[in-house]
């Protein structure tokens, strides 16, 4: 009876330490279950995207170039004035580009000498390139502006394989995408609440998505935004896994040891 109680004892913890592929795999819709019956090179489902643009908000850092046919000298001395030019210095390329880039000032607006201030927040890019060309236009008729974002930025904490701050040249990026950006998660990682912090103007929003189920496509939290917090908690299994075979051994070691001193008593 005892050598029973044991094996089952064993099992138990044996069992409790793996990770089912249920808790790992992204977008599932039971498609695990039956994988022999999946048709192949064929569209199984459809879902809608609740796509939104990323509009521009207070401190963000814009490249924005102006282009021209014109080859007159009046044209080009007024570009140049318009657009920054690239200062040749060390470090990455992401502080390079922000420094040659054009901040948004608290109120949400850009300012030049010659255009003065633009307020931009709450465009979309496409949009802030349409309304600097309305201001530009009035010198330069046949002007071009081109708006990209330089600090679209996101964190990544918790149970990852490595835990940063990541800046992005996209602005529409999934989780997926963002996480594997960032390296991935964990094997480990609780892929079915993952913890987000999200700047909402003067506050705060917490919220929890689910990753494994294939209706998050669906969802208006399927994209990332500005600045997000993703916190990646750990399954139950962690803590075993980590913590119990050193524990176990140390136990194991313990006993030994006090059953020697026990029979050496004798």
């Amino acid at each position: 009876m005892t050598r029973i109680l044991v094996f089952f004892g064993c099992a138990a913890l044996f069992l409790s330490s793996c990770v089912p592929a249920k808790k790992l795999v992204y977008l599932q819709k039971d498609d695990l279950k039956k994988r022999n019956e999946i048709p192949k090179d064929t569209i199984l489902r459809s879902h809608t995207l609740d796509i939104q643009e990323y509009r521009i908000q207070p401190l963000d850092i814009l490249s924005i170039n102006f282009e021209t046919l014109s080859e007159e000298n009046d044209a080009f001395d007024f570009l140049s004035k318009l657009t920054p030019q690239t200062r040749a210095s060390g470090g990455s390329s992401a502080v390079n580009a922000a420094q040659n880039g054009i901040l948004v000032n608290t109120e949400g607006e850009i300012e030049y000498a010659v255009l003065g201030k633009i307020n931009l927040s709450g465009l979309t890019l496409f949009q802030a390139q349409d309304t600097i060309k309305k201001h530009a236009s009035r010198y330069l008729p046949d002007v071009i502006v081109r708006v990209r974002m330089l600090n679209f930025r996101y964190t990544l904490l918790g149970e990852v394989n490595s835990e940063q701050t990541v800046i992005s040249a996209n602005t529409r990026l999934t989780f997926m995408e963002a996480i594997a950006q960032a390296g991935g998660l964990g094997e480990l990682a609780d892929r079915s609440h993952v913890k987000v912090v999200r700047q909402n103007g003067n506050q705060a929003d917490i919220f929890y998505v689910n990753l494994l189920k294939e209706d998050y496509i669906e969802s208006k939290y399927f994209y990332i935004q500005q600045n997000d917090v993703i916190i990646v908690p750990p399954l139950k299994q962690r803590t075993f896994r980590r913590y119990f075979t050193g524990n176990l051994a140390m136990i194991t070691s313990a006993i030994s040891f006090g059953v020697l001193i026990f029979a050496l008593s004798k």
